[in-house]
């Protein structure tokens, strides 16, 4: 018995262990810069990406993905957003010209330079994916036909 609860204790302690290397991982000025940056934020999951660093929190009731790069400087915040969060302009140019598609994905990203819009559209037939740099008008970033 006693060996069970040795053995119990083992696991539980490097499993614990192993669940708080995540941070510790990242790139030290990453992790200063969303704690100053994030202070409110909870349930913090990082991850390595190809060229970045990705942190996913939750914030003000809201699930949010911020980026740094490798050196540790943010990058930018997303989040997902509803249609009725965008700017009247972009909800209107999307009623006008997609009506026949519905909306996949939408997300508003901010970075230092200011705010974007990417929207996915798809119908039974293809799948688009708008961009909006200047919060009045979309562009085309990516379309592609379904098979």
């Amino acid at each position: 018995m006693k060996k069970m609860i040795m053995m119990l204790a083992m696991v539980l302690t490097l499993s614990t262990m192993y669940a708080f290397t995540g941070e510790e991982a990242i790139n030290s000025q990453a992790v200063s810069n969303f704690k100053s940056q994030f202070r409110a934020a909870t349930d913090t999951r990082w991850t390595t990406g190809k060229s970045y660093y990705k942190v996913e929190f939750n914030q003000d009731d809201q699930k949010l993905f911020a980026y740094y790069n490798f050196q540790g400087e943010f990058v930018a915040v997303c989040r997902y957003i509803s249609s009725l969060n965008l700017p009247f302009s972009l909800q209107n140019n999307l009623r006008k010209n997609y009506s026949e598609h519905w909306i996949s994905d939408l997300f508003e990203m901010a970075t230092k330079d200011g705010t974007s819009y990417y929207v996915t559209l798809e119908n039974a037939d293809s799948k688009v994916v708008l961009s909006s740099t200047d919060g009045t008008t979309w562009s085309i970033y990516e379309r592609s036909k379904k098979a």
